[in-house]
């Protein structure tokens, strides 16, 4: 640990967000899951379909985050876990490669990219509860958006590189760049674009070496006997109390839901937009851009306004922006802009959704990074890893409500834009309860 520097540590762990980081970037948003629209054709079934599979994979990330966590505190050497995580990163995503045009298995698909989602979210329990190890109290809240900013331009860089370079339009063959797609990949079998899933993986596999070269856990131990039963009994404790950590109570039952609503956006912008306005996979991609470039400058701001002002006030405020843009999705549809209606064929539906896909690259940005700040001061010092295992918990135990109910929503109505609208009761639901959460939480001196 002490041959290693705190400068190196430091930026050892902003890697894991830029490895990480494409699985959302170009899996879950810009790249893939319009892709799996165009495959089935129709909007509102691949929005359905989308929602119940993270969904089920929702599930089980929220039953087991908490136990691992515990496990980890009990049993120490993070980085074992991070290795084992990383291993289902890595296969779910380069899986992707066989969603195949005229061989595709929507089960199968759903499967695999469950498989990588699990592996990041967990990998991510344990990275973020390094942060305490990196800084001081008033300095963890600056390092975690520098860290959140650094993970937004890897996956900047990845989705130019995608788009740039592979994922091909299917009314020309050719990339955003007027190629055809790098290393002879087939554009009529759409191989450029599936060739998100290896990049992906390949992509995980290369810049987490930094972070396994120069992260080290301060104290790694072997596991003691009964570890798993232990943790088990520490997690059932850890929720009987938490009515005696009410400010730690509040703040993970607010998040549980903004959480689950800016998820829900991410999961959902790109096929909503594919969609509702038509937009091919290059144009989803234009707008991905748009939104991690503000995601990133914002992130970085919003790490200094977390160092200045706490992260409570930030949060607060990304919420109610966040809320504002949820409602003003319903109203933007290829035939009108918040009731207007516009010509055929007029871009203002399009540059109406890319002022959006910029608000909420800077309001998600800003609210994740404060929200792992914000998780920091609430947890227990001692039981950090367990803390983050609740937050993930917290993060997933309704994770299943926004895409369950977007699926369902979607399918009852028939209509993609009335089928977002649950998102906007999950904020509200989140910026009430945040009114009981304490800025330094319940553990300050």
């Amino acid at each position: 640990m002490a041959a290693i520097s705190a400068r190196r540590r430091i930026w050892g762990w902003f890697f894991f967000d830029w490895a990480s980081q494409p699985y959302n970037t170009l899996l879950i948003t810009f790249i893939f899951a319009p892709y799996v629209k165009e495959l089935m054709g129709d909007g509102s079934a691949a929005q359905s379909a989308w929602g119940f599979g993270i969904g089920a994979a929702g599930v089980v990330i929220a039953l087991l985050a908490p136990t691992l966590g515990a496990m980890a505190d009990l049993a120490g050497n993070r980085l074992r876990w991070i290795w084992l995580f990383s291993g289902l990163y890595v296969i779910g995503s380069a899986g992707l490669w066989f969603a195949a045009p005229g061989d595709f298995n929507l089960m199968l698909t759903l499967v695999l990219f469950a498989i990588g989602m699990i592996g990041m979210e967990f990998a991510t329990i344990f990275t973020n509860s390094m942060l305490p190890d990196l800084g001081s109290r008033e300095e963890i809240g600056r390092l975690s958006g520098n860290g959140w900013a650094f993970g937004y331009l890897g996956g900047l860089l990845a989705l130019v590189i995608m788009l740039g370079f592979f994922a091909e339009s299917a009314a020309t063959g050719k990339t955003f760049f007027g190629l055809s797609p790098a290393l002879g990949l087939d554009p009529a079998m759409r191989e450029g674009t599936r060739f998100v899933g290896p990049l992906t993986a390949i992509w995980y596999a290369v810049f987490m070496i930094p972070f396994f070269l120069w992260v080290r856990d301060p104290a790694p131990r072997r596991a003691p006997r009964g570890a798993v039963s232990a943790a088990l009994r520490d997690v059932a404790r850890t929720v009987r109390n938490l009515p005696r950590t009410p400010s730690l109570f509040a703040y993970l039952g607010s998040s549980m839901f903004y959480r689950d609503a800016l998820n829900g956006m991410y999961t959902f912008g790109g096929i909503y937009a594919a969609g509702v306005l038509n937009w091919t996979v290059v144009d989803t991609g234009i707008f991905g851009i748009l939104a991690i470039i503000f995601g990133a400058i914002f992130a970085w701001i919003g790490g200094r306004a977390d160092e200045h002002f706490g992260p409570k006030p930030v949060i607060t405020t990304c919420i109610l922006l966040l809320t504002l843009v949820a409602i003003a999705i319903v109203f933007i549809s290829r035939t009108s802009v918040f009731g207007l209606p516009v010509a055929e064929g007029s871009s203002l539906p399009d540059l109406a959704f890319y002022v959006v896909g910029a608000l909420i690259g800077a309001a998600g940005g800003v609210i994740q990074s404060a929200s792992r700040t914000m998780m920091v001061r609430q947890a227990n010092p001692e039981r950090m890893t367990e803390a983050f295992g609740l937050y993930a918990l917290a993060g997933k135990a309704t994770s299943f409500i926004a895409p369950l109910s977007i699926g369902a929503a979607t399918l009852i109505s028939g209509s993609q834009q009335i089928g977002v609208t649950p998102l906007i009761a999950l904020f509200l639901i989140g910026l009430i309860l945040l009114r009981w959460v304490k800025p330094q939480g319940d553990y300050a001196a």
